[in-house]
């Protein structure tokens, strides 16, 4: 099996969405373009992954969304090394359509008391919704490891708490650990490396906003 040596998860750039939310009542959230600081956090990414990745080839993953897309064209990857294709099951946690930013907010405020994994949004998702769909993918990810050419990296492009959700999936971390991680930055990325052991760590933690509590079960830890 050609397992990847890595699998980079990347942030997309700030979104007119994350400088305004009062922009949701007017643009669908998957419709929500970059910002100037955004383009140029997304074109400061893809500085970093080219001196990570080198002349290697990379299989790259992007959400559907339009800050997502964008994101990656502003990376300024070599397309005769990367083979991308959209990949919708990275989409952002669904929050519903047209949103009344009062209401969204109440609902964030319901949501941080209630936890982020598993309160559902009124007609959207719960955190636990997008870990299914996560899970989904991840089994097709696996899948395509099985090809003898398989690029030695991996690249997604998608949101914070998908990314917190690929990892939790990933690494089998707890509700209590995922609950206790903060998202990334826009434009941050981390990455799964492969280690002598066979096996993959993360490059470096998400910060935490408070210490998980022991469940005492297994798991990884973050």
């Amino acid at each position: 099996m050609g397992r990847p040596v890595r699998i980079i998860l990347l942030r997309h750039g700030e979104s007119e969405g994350n400088f305004d939310d009062s922009i949701y009542e007017r643009v669908p959230d998957h419709a929500l373009a970059l910002t100037d600081r955004g383009v140029r956090q997304a074109e400061d990414a893809g500085k970093r992954l080219r001196e990570v990745l080198g002349n290697e080839r990379v299989s790259a993953y992007v959400s559907p969304y339009r800050r997502t897309r964008d994101t990656f064209a502003a990376l300024g990857l070599d397309p005769s090394r990367v083979r991308a294709r959209e990949e919708p099951r990275l989409r952002e946690q669904d929050w519903g359509n047209w949103q009344d930013r009062e209401d969204v907010r109440q609902q964030k405020k319901y949501r941080d008391a209630y936890g982020h994994f598993f309160y559902r949004f009124a007609q959207g998702e719960s955190g636990a919704d997008v870990y299914d769909r996560v899970g989904a993918f991840l089994e097709s990810l696996w899948r395509s490891f099985q090809a003898p050419d398989h690029p030695p990296n991996v690249l997604l492009v998608s949101h914070g708490l998908t990314m917190r959700l690929f990892c939790m999936r990933w690494l089998h971390w707890t509700v209590d650990e995922f609950e206790a991680l903060s998202n990334p930055g826009n434009g941050e990325t981390r990455a799964l490396v492969l280690g002598s052991d066979g096996r993959y760590h993360l490059d470096r933690p998400f910060e935490r906003w408070r210490t998980p509590e022991s469940s005492g079960l297994w798991g990884y830890g973050v």
